[in-house]
């Protein structure tokens, strides 16, 4: 018995079954998110290792992160890194699919263990969810018709965006003085940009190109950008129920930042690599 080797599974199911033990004394709530052991209450890693699967929430629609290829199958660079990390944990990853302004309530609620669909890490963000370390980074622009005047964040002034409610995007929009229409996807904003009916709409510099690689006869053009780059993460409830599960999906993130695995997702689904600040 001394020479058994242990599989990763089976070790961080122990791994988190004994920090259930001592969370259990500091009012720690189980997720629901399925049906856990009794032995895993208070701990969504051990519950998540008893499942055998990890529940991430996702929209499904916004390519490169998260969309079905002409196949039909969830795909994107957001996709295959919670596939990797839900390896990395011994687990399968299984996909909620929903518009984005549900995806957040469904974590706060615990049908979902988190999301993975490009969650920008905001100051608003960290002061209710815990956020695992950044796996990608990204520039938010602003984007408007080939024709359009607007030329910097400040010319937002006045001007009608359109973005899904709650997103950074319509945040930031809103804080430069634009009117923000909320919306379901991505396409919808085009639409509506297209059609003359806004001024302009809030995205990632990445989403931008992709669009115009599947459209390169759209009017369309990236008019300014944000300073700073924007951090992509996992979000997590805050309790103590998601600690153990919040140092285990870093130690996968840091593995697979050092093997290459992150950056070659992004190669692969943006072209460049995002993966590093």
């Amino acid at each position: 018995m001394l020479n058994q080797k242990i599989s990763r599974r089976d070790f961080l199911a122990a791994v988190a079954a004994v920090s259930a033990l001592g969370l259990a004394g500091c009012g720690g709530t189980s997720a629901d998110v399925g049906s856990a052991s009794a032995s895993a209450d208070g701990d969504l890693l051990a519950q998540i290792s008893d499942r055998g699967e990890m529940v991430f929430a996702t929209e499904g629609t916004w390519s490169p992160w998260t969309f079905h290829n002409e196949a039909g199958e969830l795909t994107g660079f957001d996709i295959e890194v919670a596939r990797a990390i839900a390896d990395k944990l011994g687990v399968g990853a299984t996909f909620a699919e929903g518009e984005w302004d549900g995806l957040l309530a469904g974590l706060d609620s615990g049908r979902y263990d988190t999301m993975a669909n490009g969650v920008s890490v905001t100051p608003e963000r960290e002061g209710k969810y815990d956020f695992t370390e950044p796996y990608a980074y990204n520039r938010i622009v602003v984007i408007t018709t080939a024709d359009s005047d607007i030329a910097s964040m400040e010319d937002l002034e006045g001007k009608t965006t359109a973005n899904t409610l709650g997103s950074s995007y319509a945040t930031l929009a809103e804080s430069f003085g634009a009117t923000n229409t909320g919306v379901d996807d991505f396409n919808q904003t085009i639409q509506l940009l297209e059609s003359g009916r806004i001024d302009a709409t809030l995205n990632d510099e990445v989403v931008f190109y992709d669009y115009m690689n599947q459209h390169p006869d759209a009017a369309l053009k990236i008019a300014a950008e944000n300073d700073e780059p924007t951090h992509v993460a996992f979000p997590l409830r805050r309790e103590a129920a998601t600690e153990s599960l919040l140092a285990a999906m870093n130690e996968a993130i840091a593995e697979l930042r050092e093997d290459g695995t992150l950056a070659e997702l992004s190669q692969e689904f943006f072209g460049i690599d995002i993966t590093e600040a």
